[in-house]
């Protein structure tokens, strides 16, 4: 995901004003807004869901997990990838500006997924395990890299069998990154539905106050 969208980036017009901006720059950005989403949960999520439910509890962290943002941020990353390959066919590149509200959804699913996995591990594991579990919250996001990009290349590879160059060629221009956001689109959804599952048939560790 963060290599396409930077592949993505590069063959956008990289000026704003009088700036130049490095499309890997752009995960600064998403640092940034990372930084406000913690402050949003922590002053203005968290209360709000407290006012709205009766018994004045907030999200659970299972409920924070599920990455639903992510759906959303690849179906920005995809209709922005559709509106670029039309402005390349006019002779005129959208400025890579347009990429800040993906980064700005994808801060989101981290602030709510990945602080709260952490939590999470920590929290539910036995006690003489929670460095442990804890360190295989981080493996999650390892393997999950790996996989993307097992699945960038096999995307890659069958694409250009159907149809030379493919979905995302080096010249992006004659492909259609498009098609494997929409793709990731469906996977993120897909995800969600059996995370949803799985979630709902678990049952928290009750702390016990001696």
């Amino acid at each position: 995901m963060h290599t396409t969208f930077i592949q993505q980036g590069t063959v956008m017009n990289t000026k704003i004003g009088s700036l130049t901006i490095p499309p890997a720059s752009l995960y600064s950005f998403e640092v940034i807004c990372v930084t406000f989403w913690v402050l949003a949960v922590d002053k203005v999520i968290a209360p709000a869901t407290r006012m709205y439910f009766a018994n004045g509890v907030e999200l659970t962290q299972l409920q924070r997990i599920g990455r639903f943002l992510m759906i959303f941020a690849m179906e920005m990353a995809a209709l922005l990838e559709t509106k670029r390959l039309q402005s390349i066919r006019e002779a005129e590149p959208l400025s890579i500006a347009w990429q800040f509200p993906q980064y700005f959804i994808i801060a989101g699913s981290e602030c709510f997924a990945v602080i709260t996995q952490l939590e999470f591990f920590h929290g539910q594991a036995p006690d003489s395990m929670k460095s442990m579990l804890t360190a295989f919250a981080l493996l999650t996001t390892a393997l999950g890299n790996y996989l993307s990009s097992a699945i960038i290349t096999f995307i890659a590879g069958v694409t250009v069998v159907w149809q030379s160059p493919g979905w995302i060629p080096d010249d992006l221009n004659r492909g259609h990154l498009d098609y494997y956001y929409w793709c990731f689109a469906a996977l993120s959804l897909a995800n969600f539905v059996v995370y949803v599952y799985f979630a709902s048939k678990y049952k928290l560790k009750k702390v016990v106050i001696s």
